[in-house]
């Protein structure tokens, strides 16, 4: 006898036997057993989850020979539904027979009376894909059936459905299955096989399966053919070119550690062995939940990845906010590959926004904590030609520790005095209110633009100084939010990310478009250019781009730089016009 797959071989054969969808179970058998069997119904949810099943063990309990609601599997009628030959029970594949000519043969054949069974079932799978012609000749035989007629109609895809063949029928939405459910049935299979197995292995699978049952037990065929009837973890990730869970706590480390160099290189290794690059983001960010969810209740019960020990560390290392914002980029990442052909350049990229997201608002608390505990300093001099000394209340027998703590604290007072009187020191004489901008910009429907090329030569150009320089400073346009002149552009600068900088030009990053808009404005580049003078300490032309163009962007010079064309720093030179 030839190898029957696993899916089929354990495709339930009783209502009892069906995994998860218990209250659809419960109605059909309800509807059975009191006699209120529908003439049409449609089986409605994602692939794998047991609607043709359901179908056929409806179609059984209808027409076994026990009677109505029994599934003997030792009659005829069972046991020819069951090997797919029952002459009553006819399967349709609407993919490759919906036009109008089939469903004219069928509705032919529908008043023919039964051949086995008690009830002739049409079992119509993947009805979707039926034509609206098709659906129209069948309208009326599937609201007046003949009284042994019951069409099932089974979908991935119910929104594609005339609203007129919904009305005519009962609907039952399939859910995906729980991982409980999907492991369980798993471990009753390899049970039944005789199969030892790993229990992360397992669980892997059920990842893979996204709820589909019929996904896991194929899974779990091709995994078992593969390691020859052992099922283990490594098999699993060799096969479906998953990194392993320390692999990814690995690269975690690195990112913590901002070791950019390792980071570039597990990249690369990730692309040389064919790794999932997407399965392997939507990883890192179910890691980074169970850092939030730890982080926010304590309860190891809750998470998905990681044990107890993983949860102390990496909370440890990951804060709240920081998890928060990682996991913003990582989906940002996700979205972003939709937009390119080749995804591994914004992989890249977001592991490097990783390492370069710092979590202001716990450095700002800390901040202002040292401020509040710092001790009382004050100055005590009897000679005005001598430095004065500084006492401070704290207990310091050792002069030079104490001369280091010291130092620290006046440049914190310095540090705080300087943001603290950032707003109040706006000098609007001192403000250059003439605007600069590059020769090369172009300007349409009064806003300012930049070519493909320009930002191109603007990015040779740039330089990671000016960009760590400005990041320092950035925070300083949260003084400037309440400003009644400045307030509504220094907001609408929080919101970007800065992507590029040199010395008088700095390219923004938005997520929405219309905030592209407000920055190339003609008219918000005077406002602009004064609040880089007041935060950056210097005139500045903004430019800002869309996600999708940064994207764009960012590809192009990966390729460029690859083929060693990207334009050359010493061969542009910027000029700047209106300045002083």
């Amino acid at each position: 006898m030839s190898y029957k797959a696993l899916y089929r071989k354990y495709r339930p054969s009783t209502f009892d036997e069906v995994s998860g969808q218990e209250a659809i179970v419960k109605i059909l058998k309800n509807a059975i057993s009191t006699g209120k069997i529908g003439h049409a119904y449609l089986f409605a949810g994602p692939r794998g989850t047991g609607k043709t099943t359901m179908a056929k063990l409806f179609a059984k309990a209808l027409n076994c020979d026990e009677g109505l609601g029994h599934q003997c599997n030792k009659c005829k009628n069972c046991e020819a539904i069951n090997n797919g030959s029952h002459p009553d029970v006819i399967e349709i594949d609407a993919a490759s027979n919906n036009g109008v000519d089939e469903v004219r043969d069928l509705i032919d054949k529908v008043h023919y009376s039964t051949i086995l069974g008690k009830y002739k079932v049409y079992i119509i799978d993947e009805v979707h894909m039926m034509t609206p012609g098709a659906f129209n000749a069948l309208l009326k035989t599937l609201e007046e059936p003949p009284e042994h007629v019951i069409f099932i109609l089974a979908t991935t895809e119910p929104h594609k459905i005339l609203p007129t063949i919904l009305s005519r029928c009962q609907r039952f939405d399939f859910s995906k299955l729980s991982d409980k459910e999907i492991k369980n049935r798993l471990i009753y299979v390899l049970n039944q096989e005789g199969i030892t197995y790993e229990d992360d292995a397992i669980d892997i699978i059920v990842s893979l399966s996204d709820g589909g049952m019929r996904d896991a037990l194929s899974i779990l065929d091709q995994v078992l053919a593969y390691s020859v009837n052992n099922l283990k973890l490594d098999d699993v990730l060799n096969i479906f070119s998953i990194e392993s869970k320390q692999e990814k706590l690995a690269l975690l480390d690195d990112i913590y550690k901002k070791d950019v160099k390792e980071i570039l290189n597990r990249v690369n290794n990730y692309i040389d062995k064919g790794s999932d690059i997407k399965r392997l983001t939507s990883d890192l960010i179910d890691i980074f939940k169970d850092i939030l969810i730890y982080d926010s209740t304590g309860d190891i019960s809750l998470l998905q990845i990681l044990n107890e020990e993983e949860a102390n560390i990496y909370s440890s290392k990951y804060t709240y906010n920081n998890a928060l914002k990682n996991i913003d980029i990582l989906l940002s990442a996700i979205k972003d590959y939709k937009l390119v052909t080749n995804i591994n350049p914004i992989f890249e990229i977001a592991l490097l926004k990783l390492y370069t997201n710092e979590d202001k608002e716990i450095k700002k608390e800390k901040l202002v904590q040292k401020v509040i505990d710092k001790p009382y300093i004050k100055e005590i001099t009897n000679d005005k030609n001598k430095e004065p000394v500084i006492e401070s209340s704290l207990n310091v027998k050792n002069n030079d520790t104490q001369s280091q703590v010291e130092k620290e604290q006046l440049e914190e007072k310095e540090e705080v005095e300087k943001n603290i009187s950032l707003f109040d020191a706006i000098d609007e004489t001192k403000i250059d209110t003439n605007i600069t901008y590059p020769s090369f910009v172009k300007i349409e429907e009064g806003q300012y633009y930049l070519s493909n090329d320009d930002l191109l030569n603007i990015t040779a150009v740039a330089k990671r100084d000016f960009k760590v320089k400005y990041n320092k400073m950035w925070s300083n346009l949260e003084e400037l939010a309440t400003h009644p002149k400045y307030g509504s552009k220094a907001t609408l600068l929080l919101d970007g990310h800065l992507l590029l900088a040199c010395k008088n030009i700095m390219i923004i990053e938005y997520d929405i478009l219309s905030n592209v808009s407000k920055i190339n404005s003609l008219q918000s580049q005077k406002d602009l250019q004064a609040i880089s003078q007041i935060v950056f300490k210097q005139k500045i032309f903004i430019y800002a781009v869309s996600r999708k163009d940064s994207v764009d962007l960012q590809v192009k010079v990966k390729n460029l730089k690859e083929v060693n064309k990207l334009p050359k720093p010493d061969t542009i030179e910027i000029k700047m016009i209106g300045e002083n």
